[in-house]
């Protein structure tokens, strides 16, 4: 045995949700080999205390723009279309140097933060794919494809800038240390593309067994456009263009007709809810109950740091129940168990590894993450799946593993070069996107 977690609260987000108490839990080979009420009889290389600590499934993020954590904070309280312009400028001026040096730090937030799993849909894939490589994190990457609308504009797959791009990636990235990357196809949305690239992409992602990532209906004006302009809601029309033939995970999903909901329902679509994002534009939430109901998966994201100003995903599970609550005016609607499934069971099944990750139990990878509840604002806890909802906080994290390998414990990084990261940032980085030329 490798390393033995000692003397902890193990929430296992198994089917029968069951909390062990003064548990031990056993990794070898970066697989959990033991987790029970009793030391193993075999003696582990390393021993980490667990007592204080209660141990949970690595969290998962189902959609964030790890890159843009350079542009944290330049946009707040901009309208939208004011934002969008900010940050479109300053993405223009983005390479791949800097793209890898956000990633980076976006990363070491994440493992901060008790995640050790991301999906990410932008540019620069390789960048971050080299970023998320040297950390140990796992990561579902997708580039963020668009070709503004123009139905008669010319398009092949085989020789479209983007698409090989994509091509690339996947020849290079997909499946890379026995699946800890895997790459996905993707769009920005329906309304920044065309079904020449749907059907396209679409079909490549279908050949290689890629999933896919794009936004969809997240405001009111977004659906409202493309019902002028093509009759049907986006997600009909993404439909009628065989977009959701492989799986795939749809940020927002919150302003879906409840036909497209039966739809992506029938087509095991996951709605990947960002309350905080939407809160911070002024935007409802994802109505989580109403996807559940339709037979959608429902997994949840920050976003990038840029649009909801970090990546603690314990702040986006304790907002997403209390969205939930309100748009219901129920407040036992969406409990803490839900809350928490969302961000583990089925932010798993939203990546397509339900089989390796979120639960703790025998024949898992060790991703594990300890909460350190001897904080006053976690004492006394009378609750432990409601101390991780409503009280505990990112910063809370102790230790963050990945496959039996500790990346982040007690403020140390050992995977990641955190100076040199932040100096490309300050060095490099910023004046490439802030200073004029």
């Amino acid at each position: 045995m490798d390393t033995l977690i000692s003397n902890v609260t193990a929430v296992t987000m198994n089917p029968k949700m069951e909390v062990l108490f003064g548990a031990y839990i056993g990794i070898a080979d970066g697989k959990i080999v033991s987790i029970s009420k009793s030391a193993p009889e075999q003696p582990p290389k390393t021993i980490v205390d667990g007592t204080g600590m209660v141990a949970i499934p690595g969290l998962i993020n189902c959609h964030t723009h790890l890159a843009t954590s350079v542009l944290r904070c330049f946009t707040d309280d901009l309208t939208g279309s004011e934002a969008l312009e900010a940050l479109l400028q300053k993405e223009a001026k983005m390479d791949s140097r800097t793209a890898k040096a956000a990633a980076t730090l976006a990363i070491a937030e994440c493992l901060r933060f008790g995640t050790t799993s991301v999906s990410d849909l932008y540019y620069y894939p390789n960048a971050t794919a080299e970023a998320v490589a040297e950390s140990g994190i796992k990561a579902n990457l997708a580039l963020s494809s668009y070709r503004f609308i123009d139905q008669n504009e010319e398009f092949d797959f085989d020789t479209d800038e983007q698409c090989q791009e994509l091509c690339r990636v996947v020849d290079k990235w997909h499946g890379y240390d026995n699946g800890r990357i895997k790459i996905d196809a993707g769009i920005y949305a329906e309304y920044t593309s065309n079904y020449r690239l749907w059907e396209a992409l679409a079909g490549y992602a279908c050949e290689k067994g890629l999933g896919l990532q794009l936004h969809l209906a997240e405001s009111q004006s977004e659906v409202d456009s493309c019902l002028d302009r093509t009759g049907m809601g986006p997600g009909e029309l993404l439909n009628c263009h065989n977009l959701f033939a492989v799986p795939a995970t749809a940020a927002g999903c919150t302003f879906l007709e409840p036909q497209e909901r039966a739809i992506l329902g029938r087509k095991k679509v996951t709605a990947v809810a960002t309350p905080l994002c939407a809160a911070k534009n002024g935007l409802p939430s994802t109505p989580i109950a109403d996807c559940v109901k339709a037979g959608m998966n429902v997994a949840l994201g920050t976003g990038g740091a840029v649009e909801c100003g970090n990546l603690d995903l314990f702040e986006v599970i304790r907002y997403a129940a209390m969205a939930e609550r309100s748009r219901t005016g129920d407040a036992s609607s969406l409990p803490a168990s839900a809350a928490l499934m969302m961000a583990t069971v089925t932010g798993a099944q939203a990546q397509g590894r339900s089989s390796e990750c979120g639960m703790l139990c025998e024949g898992m990878d060790a991703d594990i993450v300890l909460v350190d509840f001897s904080a006053p604002h976690l004492i006394p806890c009378h609750n432990v799946l409601n101390g991780l909802v409503w009280s505990a906080k990112g910063g809370d994290v102790a230790m963050t593993m990945v496959r039996g390998r500790i990346l982040y414990q007690n403020g140390s990084f050992p995977t990641l070069d955190l100076r040199a990261a932040v100096e490309e940032l300050t060095q490099y980085a910023i004046p490439t996107l802030f200073q004029d030329k």
